[in-house]
C-alpha cells in the first residue's frame, strides 16, 4: 500500500526547544522523500516510547473514543487531551479522512479501517525500533515502556504475562512500569521481573505494608553518548483500589509527589543527571498536576488513560508531557539535545503504527508464530458473525459493553447489568467474524467470575455516583482510571460538571423511575472481593453462539444535561440526547 508523504505530514512531528512549541513544524519536521517514517538526526539522546499495548502482539483495529468530556467545567472545556472527533483534528491542524485522521479519530472509522488497515502489532514496532537504532546508534537510544502490556489478550492471560515479556525481551526495552501486571500477584511479578524480563522495572511509589520500605528501584541513572540519563518509575498509583487488593496485600501504592520530588532533587544533585525523565502509569490528568508539583523533570511520558497526546505535546511549566496511546497505535520519539544539566533542545515525532506501512520483523514474528501456536485453534473458534462496528472505548457504554451487557442479563436471568468501564478491548468490524480471541480480547482478567447481586434503588445510584466521581472528579488525583460503569437496560440523566451524589438522576430500570427501597436483580463481572463464579468469557461466548449474528441498535447511554452541548469531548451529541 502507497501512501504518499502529504497525507503523513500532520501526524509526524513538532520542534520544540525549552518549552517552545511550533505548530508550523508539523510538515518540516516529518522528513524526507516519500517515506513517512524517514527522521532526520537531532540531538544526542534518543527515546522511544511506546505503552498500554494490553497484550495485543498482533495488529487491530482500535477505534478511538467518541466521547471524552474530562474533568473540568464548562469554560474549561476543550483541554488536551479531552477532544474528540473534529475538535481533535483541528486543534492538531490534521485533516479528517487521512490516515493521520483515520489514526487520531473515531470519525468514519469503518471505511478508513478498510482503506488504511490494521495498527500496531509487535512486528511492526521492532522494525519501526530496529530502524531507529540503526539510525541514531543504538548507544544514543532508550525504549520505553509504560506498562499494562502483561494484560488483555488470551495468551496474555493464559501464559500468566510471559508471552509478552518474550516480546519485550526481544524489542530489548530498556524500563518498564506496571499496572495490570500487578493483577497476576505479587510473587507472579517479582519471578517475572527477577527471573524473565530483561528491561529494568521502576517505581518510586510502591513500598512495603507495614515498613514502607520501596519495593523497587525508584530509578536509574544511565550514561547515554556522554551526558546522564535519569529514568524515574512511576506504576499506576491507584492499583489496591481500581484492582482487587488481594493480588498485592503487602504493598501499597499512590502517587506520592513530595518523594517524586525528593527522587528528581537525588538525581540532580548526588547523581549530576543532566535530563530527568518519567516513565509514569499516572493517567495524563494525574501527569498534568504532577507536573505542575514536581519540579526538575524534563519529560514525562505517560500512560493508563490511553490518550492520544501528539503530535504535540503538553507543557506543564517546564516538564513536557505526553501519553502514547494504546495497543501499540503509536511509538512516541523524543530527539534530544542534552548539555551539562540541561536539556538546550529537542524534537518530537508522534508516529503511527499503521501496519500495512511497516513490513514485519522476521525475529518478532516468528516468535509471536510460535508462542501463539499452542493456543491457535482455540483462538480461531468462532462465535458470531457481527453486523455492527463493535468498539469498547468512549466514557459510556461501547457496542462491544453494551453486547456484553446484554449476554449477562439473559443468560444470568437478571433485570439489569454492570459492566466495568475497562479502556482496553480492541474494535471489530461490521461483517467481521467474532472468534474466541475476541471474546477474551474484551475479558481476558484474572478476576473474571460474573455474580448475580440484589441492590436496593438506592445502592444502584450509590455505585454509578461513585464510579462517576472516579472518572469525572475535578481534582485529578482523584481520578483512579477507567471510564463509566457500563450498564445494561438501565437509563439515567447525567450532568459530569456536578459534584458527588448530584451527577445522576432520573434513574430508571427497564423505563421505570427506581425507587431507593425497591430491589433490582443486577449481573455484573469483576468483583473487588474474592467471589465464585463462572467466568465471564464462557457466558459470552454462550451467548454469542446462540445469536449467531448479533447487532447493536440500541445503547444504553445516559441522557446528557443541556450544559454539554458544544463539548468538545463529545463527538455525536445526538447519541446522548442533548
Amino acid at each position: 500500500m502507497n501512501i504518499s508523504r502529504r497525507d503523513f505530514m500532520a501526524i509526524m512531528g513538532i520542534a520544540g526547544a525549552s518549552g517552545f512549541l511550533a505548530p508550523s513544524a508539523l510538515a518540516s519536521s516529518w522528513g524526507s522523500g516519500n517515506d513517512p517514517y524517514d527522521i532526520p538526526k537531532y540531538g544526542n539522546v534518543t527515546l522511544l516510547h511506546i505503552t498500554d499495548t494490553h497484550g495485543q502482539l498482533l495488529p487491530v483495529w482500535w477505534r478511538e473514543p467518541g466521547t471524552n468530556i474530562g474533568t473540568r467545567k464548562q469554560h474549561e472545556w476543550g483541554v488536551t487531551p479531552h477532544l474528540v472527533g473534529n475538535h481533535k483534528l483541528d486543534y492538531y491542524g490534521i485533516k479528517a479522512g487521512t490516515p493521520e485522521g483515520y489514526a487520531l479519530s473515531c470519525l468514519d472509522f469503518d471505511a478508513l479501517a478498510h482503506k488504511y488497515g490494521k495498527i500496531g502489532g509487535y512486528s511492526h514496532i521492532a522494525t519501526l525500533v530496529k530502524r531507529y537504532r540503526e539510525q541514531v546508534g543504538a548507544d544514543r537510544t532508550l525504549l520505553f515502556d509504560g506498562g499494562d502490556a502483561w494484560q488483555g489478550s488470551a495468551t496474555s492471560l493464559w501464559t500468566r504475562g510471559e508471552d509478552m515479556v518474550g516480546a519485550q525481551n526481544l524489542l530489548k526495552e530498556d524500563y518498564f512500569v506496571g499496572h495490570w501486571e500487578f493483577t497476576y500477584g505479587a510473587e507472579r511479578v517479582e519471578y517475572l521481573l527477577k527471573n524473565k524480563l530483561k528491561a529494568k522495572f521502576l517505581s518510586q511509589n510502591v513500598f512495603t505494608i507495614p515498613w514502607d520500605e520501596l519495593v523497587f528501584d525508584p530509578y536509574d541513572i544511565r550514561e547515554v553518548n556522554g551526558v546522564k540519563v535519569a529514568v524515574i518509575g512511576q506504576s499506576f498509583p491507584f492499583t489496591p483500589i481500581a484492582n482487587p487488593a488481594y493480588f498485592i496485600p503487602k504493598w501499597s501504592f499512590g502517587i506520592h509527589p513530595e518523594h517524586m520530588q525528593k527522587m528528581v532533587n537525588e538525581c540532580r544533585e548526588q547523581h549530576h543527571a543532566d535530563v530527568v525523565v518519567v516513565l509514569s502509569h499516572n493517567g495524563a490528568d494525574v501527569d498534568k498536576k504532577m507536573a505542575s508539583q514536581v519540579n526538575g523533570i524534563d519529560i514525562i511520558l505517560g500512560g493508563h488513560t490511553h490518550e492520544i497526546m501528539g503530535p504535540k505535546p503538553v507543557m506543564v511549566n517546564k516538564t513536557i508531557v505526553i501519553n502514547t496511546s494504546t495497543n501499540g497505535k503509536f511509538l512516541a520519539r523524543f530527539d534530544l539535545d542534552v548539555g551539562k544539566g540541561k536539556l538546550k533542545g529537542w524534537r518530537f515525532h508522534y508516529l503511527p503504527i499503521l501496519s500495512n506501512m511497516i513490513p514485519a520483523d522476521k525475529e518478532m514474528d516468528e516468535y509471536i508464530t510460535k508462542v501463539r501456536a499452542p493456543y491457535a485453534k482455540k483462538l480461531a473458534e468462532p462465535m458470531a458473525v457481527s453486523e455492527s462496528l463493535l468498539y469498547r472505548r468512549d466514557n459510556f457504554n461501547g457496542t462491544f459493553d453494551q453486547l456484553i451487557c446484554n449476554a449477562l442479563r439473559e443468560e444470568m436471568d437478571c433485570e439489569a447489568a454492570f459492566s466495568p468501564g475497562f479502556r482496553w478491548g480492541y474494535t471489530k468490524l461490521p461483517g467481521e467474524t467474532i472468534t474466541m480471541e475476541d471474546v477474551m480480547g474484551q475479558t481476558a482478567i484474572t478476576y473474571p467470575q460474573v455474580t448475580v447481586t440484589e441492590y436496593t434503588g438506592a445502592e444502584l445510584k450509590n455505585v454509578m455516583e461513585q464510579v462517576a466521581d472516579n472518572l469525572f472528579n475535578p481534582d485529578p488525583y482523584y481520578i483512579q482510571g477507567g471510564d463509566m460503569i457500563r450498564v445494561g437496560n438501565i437509563q439515567y440523566t447525567f450532568d459530569p460538571s456536578e459534584t458527588i451524589n448530584k451527577r445522576i438522576s432520573d434513574l430508571r430500570v427497564g423505563g421505570k423511575l427506581v425507587h431507593a427501597s425497591k430491589k433490582y436483580k443486577v449481573a455484573g463481572w469483576a468483583a473487588m472481593q474474592k467471589v465464585e463464579g463462572t467466568p465471564v468469557w464462557d457466558i459470552f461466548a454462550k451467548w454469542l453462539k446462540d445469536q449467531k449474528t448479533v447487532r447493536v441498535d440500541h445503547r444504553d447511554l445516559p441522557v446528557l444535561t443541556k450544559n454539554m452541548r458544544g463539548n468538545p469531548g463529545i463527538a455525536f451529541p445526538k447519541e446522548y440526547e442533548l
